[in-house]
């Protein structure tokens, strides 16, 4: 189940992350966030935001030319 869904198709880098940087920051710990991006930069983006923020790269997707990642927020 996703808590928000962040739709960055269409965006490239670094705007899917800050999309979600900002829908994450006002969600509590635990929240779980759908991305949804076309920029292919967005697999390694979304990676480094997680390990760098703590956040759980809960998994990632792809159908054509739409790539899904499911992001929980960290509880710091």
């Amino acid at each position: 189940m996703n808590d928000l869904e962040v739709d960055a198709r269409g965006l490239l880098c670094p705007l899917p992350i800050l999309r979600l940087a900002r829908a994450l920051r006002g969600a509590p710990s635990g929240a779980v966030a759908l991305l949804l991006a076309t920029d292919p930069v967005a697999v390694q983006d979304v990676d480094v935001f997680c390990r760098e923020g703590g956040h759980e790269l809960v998994s990632t997707d792809r159908q054509g030319e739409i790539f899904s990642f499911r992001v929980k927020k960290s509880g710091s």
